[in-house]
């Protein structure tokens, strides 16, 4: 793999507070990678520390072969886009985006033409003359972003970048980021703590948790294997009964599974609400219907089994009749989708 940025042994905090402990991690160069977690698990300030903006209290950063750990801002060959946009609103849009370029004393006619391939880039040439306040929030990030690439970074750096657009903004954006990083080739890292968002846009994510890597993978990996219980209910929705493994047979709270792999012992098994199917109360564990939401695609439903809570998704049929709540139904269980987690 050739190496966009390296992260080795990384540890920081502020005083006795320890934030991030001990990451390490490769993004390969053009990859389009995502650091997903909670508020307060240390993704922002790992970003951060890649950008400048912070020294590690141990561990170094690598970006390609350079190690840049005590290198300032400047001269590390990475662009961050914030999640405030941070743009002048005293400066028009073309100044918003040559200000880097003239910090770096480069030639007018040099700035001027790559100011407008960087506007034309994300689709703002039109804009060049406008202020801040006279644009969308969308037309807002697209500024951030061709302020950012305009200096040819090798890195992209993205904290949250989307969060201050609606819904319907936020899905166009990041296929437009996706394409744009792809274009230019470059190295991506983006930060949030929206597991959609993380899914759509990246190649790998890395799952951070309190400072530490819970799981790095693909997308379709991390959801499908999780590696724990955080990961596996921090991706989506997931319903975990603990029990015990023997013989290939899993036993737990009024519940049991043959054909479950793994050594003998104390375990717990995750699936996903689509990996079961309801029938009749004699085709499979007994449950009752305790809630029912119509979600469009599918029907969510509440199950009690026992002192288990389980959520089911049945994907919605127009001619379909739905099970009641307080209806005893059974849980149709295929032990290939279960996850064993220890």
């Amino acid at each position: 793999m050739t190496r966009g940025v390296t992260i080795e042994h990384v540890s920081f905090g502020y005083g006795a507070t320890a934030v991030l402990e001990d990451v390490s991690l490769d993004v390969a160069q053009g990859e389009f990678f995502a650091f997903l977690g909670p508020s307060g698990s240390g993704k922002t300030t790992l970003l951060r520390l890649i950008a400048g903006f912070g020294t590690p209290s141990r561990g170094r950063i690598l970006i390609g072969e350079r190690d840049v750990t005590g290198l300032p801002p400047w001269s590390r060959s990475a662009g961050m886009v914030f999640q405030s946009y941070a743009l002048w609103p005293h400066m028009t849009v073309a100044k918003n985006v040559a200000f880097g370029l003239e910090r770096r004393k480069l030639p007018r006619a040099d700035i001027a033409r790559r100011v407008a391939a960087a506007l034309d880039l994300v689709g703002l040439s039109a804009y060049a003359d406008r202020r801040p306040a006279q644009l969308s929030g969308g037309q807002q990030q697209r500024v951030a972003l061709a302020r950012t690439i305009v200096i040819e970074p090798e890195v992209l750096l993205l904290d949250e970048p989307l969060s201050n657009l609606d819904a319907k903004l936020r899905v166009e954006m990041r296929s437009e980021l996706k394409s744009l990083q792809r274009k230019l080739g470059l190295t991506a890292i983006y930060v949030t703590h929206d597991q959609e968002e993380a899914n759509a846009i990246a190649d790998r994510i890395a799952v951070l948790d309190q400072g530490r890597i819970q799981q790095i993978g693909a997308p379709t990996e991390l959801y499908d294997h999780p590696a724990n219980r955080f990961v596996a209910t921090f991706l989506g929705t997931a319903n975990l009964i603990e029990g015990r493994i023997a013989n290939g047979r899993f036993v737990g709270d009024n519940f049991q599974l043959d054909g479950v792999g793994g050594p003998d012992g104390p375990a717990c098994i995750s699936f996903r609400p689509q990996d079961i199917a309801l029938g009749s109360a004699a085709s499979g564990t007994a449950a009752t219907v305790t809630a029912r939401e119509f979600l469009g695609s599918v029907v969510r439903y509440e199950l009690a089994m026992s002192n288990q809570r389980i959520t089911v998704d049945v994907p919605h049929r127009r001619d379909s009749e739905p099970h009641a709540v307080d209806a005893l139904v059974g849980l149709i269980v295929d032990p290939k989708q279960m996850t064993v987690l220890r």
